[in-house]
């Protein structure tokens, strides 16, 4: 197993700076997702680790060892890396096996390294099957079994289930996370789906303009984002303006107790759809429902306050509290993530809900 260190790596394209001073570790035997929208610089960085561009400046490190920055630019066959791309690429004229083995000696190939990794990707037995005759999915694990049959230092997946159903995809995912757990590699997936990356991964790596704004446990990067951006790109959110005072935000879901930057003054709260309950009391607040979005195992409630504030609900029953048009009161459960409200500014309209 081996870690990735990434430090100040920039990379440019004629005027077009791709990477930043991206900063990144990759701990060793865990998977880490780089996630971020489309042109963010992901599939960059992801091509300088492989060895495919060289830097502009800064440094690369894979166990320690130098392999780009300083003058110095290892191949890419000489890293021991792996890439799996977003499409499986196998021969067409060879067998499974024969593709999963593809590069490997003489020795490897007897040793019976091909029928590990493809128990491993849930491929025992398909070893003389003809690319042709599998599923997208299967194509897929055979790709991922050929990244792992010459036991690289790390292995590099870029957006891999991109091609696949949602239904497909979910499992595939899980069931390629397992493998490669198994394995022991070290891995870095390139994705712009949130859900995948929050739910595979160990750390995600958030990218925004060839920046990493924030790494951490996919739960941090949920519950305590590093910034407004960060909490609008993952997940559903609500930002709002507030005033804290003395550890609590006063808004227009109520007087919230937050967490994060709670210096007295103007601020920006993030509160996620779970946290609105449907609940009276004293300190819950009036709402007007605007919209149902059903989804099967949960539903959003769109909101308007009375002050025109339009806030999101999400429900796990699926159930509409009431009609549209109808009346009903919430209250925010837990605390709120607090932001200096400088932060707010320039924030895309879609991540500002005020009135």
């Amino acid at each position: 197993m081996s870690d990735v260190v990434l430090s100040g790596v920039f990379k440019r394209y004629g005027r077009v700076n791709a990477l930043v001073g991206a900063d990144l570790t990759v701990p060793a035997g865990q998977l880490t997702a780089v996630l971020g929208p489309s042109g963010c610089g992901k599939t960059t960085l992801l091509r300088c680790l492989a060895g495919f561009e060289r830097l502009d400046a800064g440094e690369i490190r894979i166990d320690g060892t130098l392999v780009a920055g300083g003058g110095r630019h290892l191949p890419a066959h000489r890293r021991n890396i792996a890439v799996v791309p977003q499409e499986g690429a196998l021969f067409p004229h060879l067998s499974v096996a024969e593709n999963v083995g593809y590069g490997l000696d003489r020795a490897a190939r007897r040793s019976g390294r091909i029928d590990e990794v493809l128990t491993l990707v849930g491929l025992a037995g398909y070893g003389d099957r003809m690319p042709h005759q599998l599923s997208g999915g299967q194509q897929q694990r055979v790709a991922v079994a050929r990244a792992l049959a010459p036991r690289p230092s790390v292995v590099l997946l870029d957006e891999p289930f991109s091609a696949l159903d949602a239904g497909l995809r979910t499992g595939l995912r899980h069931d390629v996370r397992e493998a490669l757990r198994a394995d022991g590699a070290t891995g870095v997936l390139v994705t712009h789906d949130q859900g995948e990356a929050l739910s595979v991964a160990d750390q995600v790596a958030v990218l925004c303009e060839g920046r990493v704004v924030q790494s951490a446990p996919p739960t941090t990067i949920y519950r305590e984002p590093a910034d407004p951006w960060v909490a609008g790109f993952v997940g559903d959110a609500m930002l709002l303006p507030a005033v804290v005072e003395q550890g609590a935000a006063r808004t227009a879901l109520g007087i919230l107790p937050v967490t994060g930057a709670t210096a007295d003054g103007p601020a920006t709260v993030l509160v996620r759809p779970e946290q609105l309950r449907f609940a009276d009391g004293r300190d819950a607040v009036a709402a007007t429902v605007l919209r149902h979005d059903f989804h099967g195992h949960d539903a959003l409630i769109g909101l308007r306050l009375a002050d025109g504030t339009q806030v999101t609900a999400r429900i796990l029953d699926g159930a509409a509290p009431v009609p549209l048009g109808g009346e009903v009161t919430v209250r925010v459960d837990g605390a709120a993530r607090a932001f200096p409200a400088r932060t707010l500014a320039g924030l895309p309209a879609e991540y500002q809900l005020t009135a």
